[in-house]
């Protein structure tokens, strides 16, 4: 349900909140027509696993996985972040020290650890986090004379797929052993585009990637998407921009386009979302919209 919305099912799941700060989705819901013994077992539906992808750096891809992930969780969903890029901004992103760590990730795609065993809470209530490790780097030469190595991480997903609503892969900017794990384990891809001429080039080479994986590999991937990010309304260039993105992805792009910001740069190095840094700021009300466009796309609203 939608921030301010009040309307109450007869079935009503609690929120992060509610059903306890790092712990999985509740089996049952309450009947808010019967007693507190009245309980409803509910078979809660797999996450929806979204990939999210550019092989080009710089264009805000972990950062709109963090903060969309963020903003999803505060409007009540349960999610899981899966850091899958080498560098681990987003485990640094959300607070958590990867250079610590002990294991991560990488332990899950090779079947060491169980993955529920290598979750960590987050400062937000729903968001979970799944950290990339500095050992990942060495799964791109690990991986690639395994058998069914474009597998590993669908397969280690299994495990918690019924545990949330979300699942939101943050993919190396390359397209290689790792994303192509990214792409595979995913159900629907989501594209953030910097709204600069330098970040079209590359697309086409990103949409074969896709559509290959979908062939060979994943029949069921979608494109959910594409998202403009670092745009500055003021320059003819980003709406230039914006005009060519709608040749690529018709009907695809999302309305809410995140501006260019120093407070959106500035979040990570304190280990927050900008929902945690400045939610008053633009990027956190445009990120914040681009969570609500999102939930209602899935919907069927939008």
């Amino acid at each position: 349900m939608l921030k301010g919305t009040t309307a109450k099912s007869p079935l009503t799941r609690p929120s992060p909140a509610e059903a306890g700060y790092g712990r999985r989705r509740p089996e049952t819901w309450h009947s808010s027509s019967c007693s507190s013994a009245c309980l409803l077992p509910v078979q809660f539906p797999m996450a929806h696993i979204i990939s999210v992808v550019n092989q080009k750096g710089g264009v805000g891809k972990t950062t709109t996985t963090v903060n969309l992930a963020a903003y999803l969780a505060e409007h009540g969903k349960f999610v899981l972040l899966v850091d899958l890029d080498p560098q681990a901004n987003a485990t640094s992103g959300l607070g958590v020290d990867h250079t610590t760590l002990q294991a991560g990730i990488y332990e899950g795609l090779i079947g060491s650890h169980p993955i529920r065993n290598l979750i960590h809470k987050t400062a937000h209530a729903g968001l979970k986090l799944l950290p990339a490790t500095q050992a990942l780097a060495g799964a791109t030469i690990e991986l690639v004379n395994a058998e069914e190595r474009e597998h590993f991480l669908r397969k280690a997903l299994l495990e918690v797929r019924n545990d949330y609503d979300y699942i939101l892969i943050d993919n190396p900017p390359s397209l290689g052993i790792l994303t192509i794990n990214g792409l595979v384990a995913a159900d629907s891809v989501l594209i953030p585009v910097q709204a600069e001429y330098y970040a079209l080039e590359g697309l086409t080479q990103l949409l074969n990637t896709i559509n290959l994986v979908k062939e060979n590999l994943r029949p069921d991937l979608e494109l959910m998407g594409a998202v403009i990010t670092m745009y500055d309304s003021r320059t003819r260039l980003s709406n230039e921009v914006l005009q060519e993105l709608y040749r690529y992805f018709p009907d695809k792009i999302f309305r809410s386009v995140i501006p260019r910001s120093v407070r959106l740069a500035e979040a990570p190095s304190f280990g927050k979302s900008i929902l945690g840094y400045d939610p008053s700021s633009r990027a956190a009300k445009a990120y914040e919209r681009l969570a609500k466009e999102f939930i209602l796309r899935e919907e069927g609203i939008l």
